[in-house]
């Protein structure tokens, strides 16, 4: 077959391309539309032969989109009018402007895509803006298939539950019976990279995983090992989410953490909490070791705020957290500071990160872009190895 000729909108960083060339999918992502200028250095660096547009989707005319003559449309419309944490202003949110204008544009195009592969946060599905994409799914033809998805259905140890949908037009039948229910586990997923066979399993802890770090605040170690029935449980810990935790780390379909870690960090000093989020955080930390096969979703804010953006690895991995936890009440701030100090946590870096989003080895940062700005650009992103298995599966035939 001849290359798909590939359009990339809110390329980001390049998550979606990353995902494209995993798929081995023979493809050329002929223009990529972002206005973050932070982001478009990091893809210009990555990708140096994509044209890359620096404007505004809705300032694309249609006689431009045309001349592109597309086959696939990748695409992750901005979060933040969904966001179960946000304002959840749906289609009356500026930031929702652009994919309304693609929405109203699809339908005008001389030849519209063959394939769309969309994704967003959980809550996309339950939007306003959901229900006019289908529409208009339908009205241009389209059979599509909702899901929700989290990277530990495929072995990471990162939960991150988003929402995909994958459609093709109706002369193009998946190699799949599509349903109307959203579903939560892959298609097909014996053809995936993954061997587990308890992908709903996997899923269903990591959605409770993704609730818990919006609505509840936790801290443990995980790892049966180190959560015996007798474990000391911190002040917003439930015995239901030690269960959930040990669940997790028990679960031998998910790769341990020290996989993704990085050997050799330079200038490692800058990753260890400070002494001040030690004392004001401690009882709040998602604390886990690099033997444990699960961790929280990182979001935007890791590396700069604390709570809820992501857990925290406990390098010194021969000390028992429940010893330095039980004391902390009795202790005065330096005695504290002391016994936290001895667990040596550190924030995953930005390469750590990105080897669990699934971002290839070869894949980097211009020099010139912050620690700071690199999680923010990461948590932004989405899992590479979960868009290329939807893309393999999007173009599998009967």
């Amino acid at each position: 077959m001849a290359p798909l000729r590939v359009l990339e909108l809110y390329s980001g960083i390049g998550g979606m391309h990353c995902g494209l060339t995993e798929s081995g999918v023979p493809a050329e992502v002929i223009a990529a539309v972002d206005v973050n200028t932070t982001a478009n250095e990091v893809y210009k660096y990555n990708f140096p032969k994509t044209p890359l547009w620096p404007k505004t989707i809705e300032g694309i005319p249609l006689k431009e989109l045309d001349a592109l003559s597309f086959d696939m449309i990748l695409m992750s419309p901005p979060c933040q009018p969904f966001t179960r944490i946000g304002l959840q202003g749906d289609v009356s949110d500026p930031r929702a402007k652009s994919f309304l204008y693609v929405l109203d544009i699809l339908p005008r195009l001389q030849k519209p895509p063959t394939y769309i592969l969309l994704e967003n946060v959980k809550g996309f599905e339950s939007s306003e803006a959901r229900e006019a994409m289908v529409t208009t799914l339908e009205k241009c033809g389209f059979r599509y298939q909702e899901l929700l998805l989290s990277p530990p259905c495929l072995g990471i140890p990162n939960s991150r539950l988003r929402y995909f949908l994958i459609a093709k037009l109706q002369k193009e039948p998946f190699a799949f019976q599509t349903t109307n229910k959203i579903l939560e586990e892959f298609p097909m997923i014996h053809s995936l990279e993954s061997d587990c066979s308890s992908t709903a399993q996997c899923l269903e802890g990591n959605l409770q995983a993704d609730v818990d770090q919006n609505n509840t605040i936790s801290s443990t170690p995980c790892g049966t090992e180190q959560c015996p029935q007798r474990t000391f449980l911190f002040k917003l810990e439930t015995a239901k989410d030690l269960k959930r935790k040990q669940s997790q780390n028990n679960d031998i379909c998910i790769r341990m953490l020290e996989e993704f870690l990085e050997e050799n960090i330079e200038g490692p000093s800058q990753y260890f909490l400070p002494p001040k989020s030690l004392l004001r955080y401690a009882l709040i930390l998602d604390i886990v070791k690099p033997t444990c096969r699960r961790s929280t979703c990182f979001t935007k804010g890791y590396g700069h705020y604390v709570e809820g953006t992501g857990s925290v690895l406990q390098t010194a991995t021969d000390v028992e957290i429940g010893s330095v936890y039980k004391s902390l009440e009795t202790l005065s701030e330096e005695e504290k500071l002391e016994k936290l100090s001895t667990l040596k946590m550190r924030y995953f870096t930005p390469r750590e990160i990105a080897n669990l989003h699934g971002f290839p080895p070869e894949f980097g940062f211009p020099d010139k872009i912050t620690t700071k700005q690199r999680y923010r650009l990461l948590g932004n992103s989405l899992n590479v190895h979960v868009v290329a298995n939807l893309i393999t599966i999007l173009l599998q035939l009967h």
